[in-house]
This record gives structure tokens, sequence and C-alpha cells, in this order.
């Protein structure tokens, strides 16, 4: 049976009709079906943008495919009913069109450096292997790879790039040729700008990001997910580090508290933004709305564009059409605008996924 959902459709201020049938949306009437929207303020589905529904809580990879489909059901719960997921130890491409889960978009296995990322996690490789494993997790993913800029070297006591600077550049180009984009993880300066520079397509976290890289992210239309709910982390990370590595310490309590202001001025300087919670391991799934509340309240983003970014933006970046003429039927509805309180994200009336009512 057909779907009728009436209500204000955002970005826009008027009330619209607009009709699902099966996994589609239509604004042409269809006589005969069930109105199960009558009111309120309508987005397309909520996204996700950087989590992991291959690493289980605690940073352990998963070991069956049901742990992934609890993960996205509770993310299905708070309203995000597109997913990417920026790395997976456990390949699962029977799930990218499961009618019951969210769309997926997925990297394969990280591409890191040797004993320099979580154990486990990713695939450990020296710099001779770099390009061609970004190569073969280009097949294992389906449409991205996930590269580790940069991680604790314990030899310097400090965060440095996984590798030199012609073999992360190589990474991207090798991204590239395979048909797929790149995402790297990055927290500091060097590799951030290493990697921006090379044409990465979106920067995971990018604590280390300075102004003239921000500009320069403008201009080519580098993503950034700030994965804030993460970075409020470093606290914790820094307090296990001190003994050992007291200057690494220091940078990452640093990065962490500049990192407002660092995502104000890419906001401010145009960088495509998307909202991501980096959920699996060390976050919870279904934390969506938190992160939007932290660009707003923290980053300075109008509630507008943190809805763009959690919402028909998003979904339009990984290729998920929203609630246009033969887009796809994932909404989720609120009471009240959320362009007046962002905090009503926390609490979606109705969620229909591929046009099944969900709540």
């Amino acid at each position: 049976m057909a779907l009728h959902v009436r209500g204000v459709l955002l970005p826009d201020d008027e009330v619209q009709d607009l009709w699902l049938v099966g996994d589609r949306v239509t604004f042409e009437p269809v006589p005969g079906a069930e109105t199960i929207v009558d009111g309120g303020f309508v987005l397309p589905g909520l996204t996700d943008a950087h989590c992991h529904l291959g690493i289980a809580r605690g940073g352990a990879p998963i070991t069956a495919l049901d742990q992934a489909r609890v993960a996205a059901r509770i993310d299905i719960d708070a309203g995000v009913l597109a997913i990417r997921d920026a790395g997976s130890p456990y390949p699962y491409p029977e799930l990218d069109d499961d009618p019951e889960l969210p769309r997926l978009a997925r990297a394969g296995r990280h591409v890191a450096p040797p004993r320099r990322y979580l154990r486990g996690i990713g695939i450990e490789v020296d710099a001779a292997q770099v390009a061609a494993t970004v190569a073969a997790q280009a097949a294992a993913g389906n449409g991205w790879v996930k590269l580790v800029g940069d991680w604790i070297d314990r030899d310097a006591g400090d965060l440095a790039p996984a590798w030199d600077a012609d073999t992360m550049t190589a990474a991207v180009a090798a991204a590239h040729a395979a048909g797929v984009r790149a995402a790297v993880h990055t927290f500091s300066e060097s590799a951030v700008e290493i990697m921006v520079r090379a044409g990465v397509d979106s920067v995971e976290h990018g604590t280390g990001l300075s102004l003239d890289l921000i500009d320069l992210m403008a201009r080519q239309g580098t993503a950034l997910v700030p994965t804030m709910i993460n970075i409020r982390t470093f606290g914790g990370i820094a307090e296990q580090a001190r003994a050992k590595f007291p200057g690494y310490a220091n940078h990452m309590l640093a990065l962490r508290d500049r990192f407002p202001e660092v995502v104000r001025a890419a906001y401010e300087a145009g960088v495509p933004i998307y909202v991501g919670t980096d959920a699996g391991g060390g976050i919870d799934h279904g934390l969506a709305a938190e992160e939007m509340l932290l660009l707003h309240e923290r980053a300075g983003m109008a509630a507008v564009d943190v809805l763009a970014a959690a919402s028909w933006r998003a979904r339009e970046w990984l290729g998920f059409p929203g609630l246009v003429e033969g887009g796809l039927a994932d909404l989720t509805v609120y009471p009240t605008d959320p362009r007046r309180d962002l905090r009503v994200v926390r609490t979606p009336s109705r969620i229909v996924l591929r046009g099944r009512v969900v709540t």
C-alpha cells in the first residue's frame, strides 16, 4: 500500500504532500494511500557519515553479521537512515541492500602503518605495499577506502604521519584510479596537510587543520567530518598516555581545546561539513543528534546547516537521493521546527525507512 505524508518538507517552509510507493517518492497523488504523517517537519532520513558497524564496543572487530545489524538498528531508532561505515575489519557486503537496515556506503578495512593503529582493525602495511593494498580495499568496499594518516609514533613520543608524503599522496591516487573516494583519519598538523594537498576526498576528525588548509579544502571541495563527540574523549586518551608520552598527551589536549574554533573556521570558509559520530569502539551508536548539537552549540553552525549536514546534503554526498521525485523513501519527522530548536532532533515522532514505517 502507498503511504501519504503531509508536513513541512525542510528546508522549505511550505506544507507539502508526498506519497511513498514502495521505496520511492512521488509528488503525484496516489488514490487510496494511507496517511501516516499529517503535520510536523519532515526531513530526508538522518545520516551518520562516519561510524563503524564492524567494530564492537571496546574496539574489537565484530564476529557476526547480527552484531552489525544490532548496531544499525540503534541508529535507525535515532532517525539515522543512511550510514557511511568508515572502515570495517569485518566484511558484510550482503547488508548493502538489506531492507531492514540503513543505506550503506562502505570502506573496506583501514589501511594502516605497522603497529601504529588499533590492534586487529586495519591492514598494516609498509610504504611499498600501500598503493596495492588501497586498490584491494577499494574492491572490498562500495565506493570508499579508509587511510590512517597518522597515529602515535612511540619512538618520537607524539603523533606522526603514517608514511612519508610521497607514499600517502600515492595512496590517494591509487584510490582514485580504482574509482573510489578516499577518507583519511588524521589528528596531527603534519599528516592532514599532506593529505589535503594530495587531494583526499574527506578528512575525518581533522584536529590539526590550519587556516591555510581550510581555505584549500574549501577551494577543492574537500569534506570535513569532525566527529566532535569523539574529540571530547581526548582528555581520557591523554590521561592514559601521560606517564610514558607527556608530549603526546599535551598535544592531544591542545588539539581538543582548539577544535571547536577549527570547525567554526571551516564552516565559515565554506568547507563541506557532514555529521559523523565515529560510533563503534569507543563511541556508542545512536548519537547523531548529540553530534548535531555540538556542531551547533560549540562550532557555531546555523541549525539549518547542521540539518543539511545530517540530512539532505549528506545523503546527496553519499549518493542516496532525498525526498525528491523518484527519490528514496526514507524520512524522519519532528513535531516542531528543528531550525528553531535543534534539540528536537533527539525525539523524532515518525521514522520511515525504505517505505516502511519504523515508528
